[in-house]
């Protein structure tokens, strides 16, 4: 996601003047990441001018500027208040932009089992539910001796055997049925995140591998290698 500004002056006579600044930045940043906002210049007809643009935050305690000249800027903690940037020329400044504090998610693990076994029903056709598959998302480098969990951040849950879709899907609710080999669960205020296999119709695969995994705020994956689930059916 992208925060944007625009900082507006008063037209005066001349037109070829810095008139508006415009910024482009991500609305959020995990800490200890890196920030890298973008700005141009406008002049009075709306065309970008070459300036000098400066770079600033109003809360040194959340962000640190690394270069005030590309505007490269450090998350230090994360915060329930944003931080706010400034970008100007000269004495012209930017509208302050907030930037959401996130806190680093850089541990992805399963608390639980991530084996099940699951004995068909003699309905027809066959319906099986596994148990729940759960992953948790945390944050262990803010310092603390205990892991922080880490609400409403998306965990991604792949079916990867069988590799062809059906005759088993993704389910987040005990009633759904339809085919999904893929789903994203936001995790809840403890930082868990959940799904459930269903076995729905077709040859029965004598077991189903799911992959969880979650990305930080730049899009780096959480860990090296996703949490693994394997559930196996029994006539």
């Amino acid at each position: 996601m992208l925060a944007a500004a625009i900082a507006c002056g008063q037209l005066g006579p001349d037109l070829n003047g810095v008139v508006a600044l415009s910024v482009a930045v991500r609305d959020s940043v995990e800490e200890f990441d890196t920030l890298r906002p973008r700005a141009f210049a406008l002049d009075g007809r709306g065309d970008s001018v070459a300036a000098t643009i400066l770079w600033a935050t109003l809360d040194t305690a959340l962000l640190k500027v690394v270069s005030e000249t590309t505007g490269v800027m450090v998350a230090k903690q994360p915060s329930p208040t944003p931080a706010r940037i400034q970008a100007r020329v000269g004495d012209f400044r930017s509208n302050p932009i907030e930037i959401r504090m996130l806190a680093a998610a850089d541990t992805l693990f399963a608390p639980g089992r991530v084996a099940d076994t699951i004995t068909i029903s003699a309905t027809t056709p066959p319906d099986s539910l596994s148990d729940s598959l759960k992953v948790e998302l945390a944050d262990t480098v803010t310092g603390i001796s205990t892991p922080v969990p880490l609400a409403g951040r998306p965990v991604v849950y792949t079916i990867t055997y069988p590799p062809t879709s059906g005759p088993v899907t993704l389910v987040t609710s005990d009633t759904a049925h339809a085919v999904a080999t893929l789903q994203t669960v936001s995790t809840t205020p403890a930082g868990v995140a959940t799904v459930k296999v269903r076995l729905i119709a077709g040859p029965r695969p004598d077991s189903v591998v799911v992959t969880a995994g979650a990305r930080r705020a730049i899009g780096t994956p959480v860990t090296s290698q996703p949490v693994s689930f394997v559930v196996r059916f029994l006539p």
